[in-house]
C-alpha cells in the first residue's frame, strides 16, 4: 500500500481529506455566475484545469482538452495521455515538484478555487447507461424475497453478469432533487393496475464505471480493464412497486428511469490502483472469455445515510465494493461479446453492493425485507421505503497509509409527486 504524497496545498496533506495528491479526481465546477469549467479536487480547493491549459502549464499535442465543460475529450484519448496528464498534475502540485504554479502567486490565486461555495456539475457527458445486477448478496436477498431461497438466483446468474440498458438522459449529478414518480401499480390482491405515485421508492448503492477508450467488437476482460477511465458513486433510484408490475418478462423499465444520481468527481482508475482486490471464489467456473485475470475489484468502503426532513443524517448501511461478484471489467467485456460498440462516456452501474449482514444491505428493499421488517431510525420513526423530504446519501472511500481516496457525496432529496400529470380539469 502506498503512502501519502505530500502537496504544497496544505489542506491536501490531512489523513482525512478525500482529495489528497494521491487522488486528484476530475470534475466540472462553476463559481457565482461564471461558466462551468474543468477542475481537479485537491484538499479543500479546486484546481482550474481550464485556466492552466490556457496559461500553457498543461499541454497535450496542441489540441485543447478543456474548451468544453466535460472530461470526455481526455477520456477519448489514448491511455498514455491519461497517465501523462496525471503525472503533470502531480508534478505541479507536489511539494518537491515543478514550482511553475507554486511560485507564481498571481497564477496560484487564480488557479486554486475554494471548494466551499463552488457549484459542481456533471463531470462528463453520458453516452449510454447500463445497469448490472452483479452483487451476490443483493441478488440472493431479492431472489429469496420473491422466489424463495431454493430459487433465489436465476439459472444464468453464476455464468454472466446480468444487466439492462437504462436511460442516459436521466443521469444527474449529486445534489439534484428527485421527484417521486408516477406509474402503474398493482398489488397481489388488486384486480387491475392503477396509476398513482410510487409508494415503495428506493435507492440502490452502486459504483459506476466510466468507459474512456471506445471499442468496436469483442474485447477481453484484461482489455476491458484498461478501457475504464474512472469510477463514481451511483444511486440507481428504483420504484419497487412500478417494477413489480412491469418487469416480467423483459425487466426494469419505468421503475428505473426516474433518475440515476452520480457523485461529482471522477476518481481515476490510476488513483484506485493501490486498492485492488480479488473477486470471490467462483461457485461455477466462468467461461474463458469472462474468467478473472487478476484482482479487478477495489477495497472501497461504502455507506448509506438517510436524513428525514429537518432531521440529522444517520448511517443506515455500510459495506465494501469488494463484495461484488463480477468486476466492472467483466461487465464491460460481457457487454462487447455480441459485437456491441462501447463509446467514450458509457456508464456501467455495478448493481447493488450488499454484504452478508443486515447492516451491509445497499437498498431499503433489503434493509426492511420488503417492508416486513421496518428499519428503526435513531431519531425516531421507521422506514420501509423512502418518504417525501428524505435525503439519501451514498459515501465511499479507499483508505491507504495515512491518506484517503474519496469520491465526494452522492446525495438526493426526494420531493413529493406532482399532481396527476394526466388529470384534466
Amino acid at each position: 500500500m502506498s503512502d501519502l504524497h505530500l502537496s504544497w496545498v496544505e489542506s491536501a496533506n490531512s489523513a482525512e481529506t478525500p482529495f489528497p495528491l494521491n487522488n486528484l479526481p476530475y470534475g466540472v465546477f462553476s463559481v457565482g455566475d461564471g461558466l462551468p469549467r474543468c477542475g481537479v479536487a485537491i484538499g479543500e480547493m479546486i484546481l482550474d484545469a481550464t485556466l492552466l491549459e490556457g496559461e500553457g502549464l498543461i499541454r497535450m499535442d496542441g489540441a485543447p482538452l478543456f474548451d468544453a465543460p466535460s472530461w470526455n475529450k481526455l477520456m477519448s484519448r489514448p491511455r498514455a495521455d491519461w497517465d501523462a496528464l496525471r503525472a503533470r498534475l502531480i508534478d505541479l502540485l507536489a511539494q518537491d515538484g515543478d514550482p511553475a504554479l507554486k511560485d507564481n502567486a498571481d497564477l496560484r490565486a487564480r488557479a486554486l478555487v475554494p471548494m466551499e461555495g463552488a457549484r459542481l456539475h456533471m463531470p462528463f457527458a453520458v453516452a449510454e447507461y447500463t445497469d448490472f445486477y452483479a452483487g451476490r448478496h443483493h441478488a440472493s436477498n431479492v431472489g429469496t424475497m420473491f422466489r424463495g431461497p431454493e430459487n433465489a438466483l436465476p439459472p444464468n446468474w453464476l455464468h454472466i453478469p446480468i444487466g439492462y440498458n437504462g436511460r442516459a438522459s436521466s443521469v444527474v449529478v449529486s445534489g439534484t432533487e428527485i421527484r417521486r414518480p408516477w406509474g402503474q401499480l398493482k398489488g397481489p390482491n388488486d384486480d387491475a393496475p392503477r396509476f398513482a405515485p410510487s409508494q415503495r421508492f428506493d435507492i440502490e448503492l452502486e459504483m459506476g464505471a466510466i468507459v474512456g477508450t471506445p471499442s468496436d467488437g469483442p474485447i477481453t476482460v484484461d482489455e476491458a480493464d484498461s478501457h475504464i477511465f474512472g469510477y463514481v458513486l451511483l444511486n440507481d433510484w428504483s420504484a419497487r412497486d412500478i417494477q413489480a408490475w412491469e418487469y416480467q418478462p423483459l425487466g426494469p423499465f419505468q421503475a428505473k428511469a426516474t433518475a440515476t444520481t452520480i457523485s461529482p468527481w471522477i476518481v481515476t482508475a490510476a488513483a484506485l490502483e493501490p486498492f485492488r482486490a480479488d473477486t470471490p471464489a467462483r461457485e461455477v467456473e466462468l467461461l474463458p472469455h469472462l474468467r478473472d485475470c487478476g484482482p479487478m475489484l477495489y477495497d472501497i468502503d461504502l455507506s448509506v445515510t438517510l436524513a428525514p426532513e429537518g432531521g440529522q443524517a444517520e448511517e443506515i448501511a455500510r459495506t465494501n465494493y469488494a463484495e461484488m461478484y463480477y468486476s466492472a471489467a467483466q461487465q464491460l467485456a460481457h457487454h462487447t461479446t455480441c459485437g456491441c460498440p462501447m463509446r467514450t462516456g458509457d456508464l456501467l452501474g455495478s448493481g447493488t453492493v450488499s454484504g452478508p449482514e443486515r447492516g451491509n444491505r445497499g437498498s431499503l428493499l433489503e434493509l426492511s425485507w420488503g417492508g416486513k421488517e421496518p428499519l428503526e431510525l435513531s431519531g425516531g420513526g421507521t422506514r420501509s421505503f423512502i418518504e417525501d423530504g428524505d435525503t439519501l446519501g451514498l459515501h465511499g472511500a479507499a483508505r491507504g497509509n495515512g491518506f484517503t481516496v474519496g469520491f465526494g457525496p452522492c446525495t438526493g432529496k426526494v420531493l413529493p409527486a406532482l399532481p396527476d400529470p394526466y388529470a384534466r380539469g
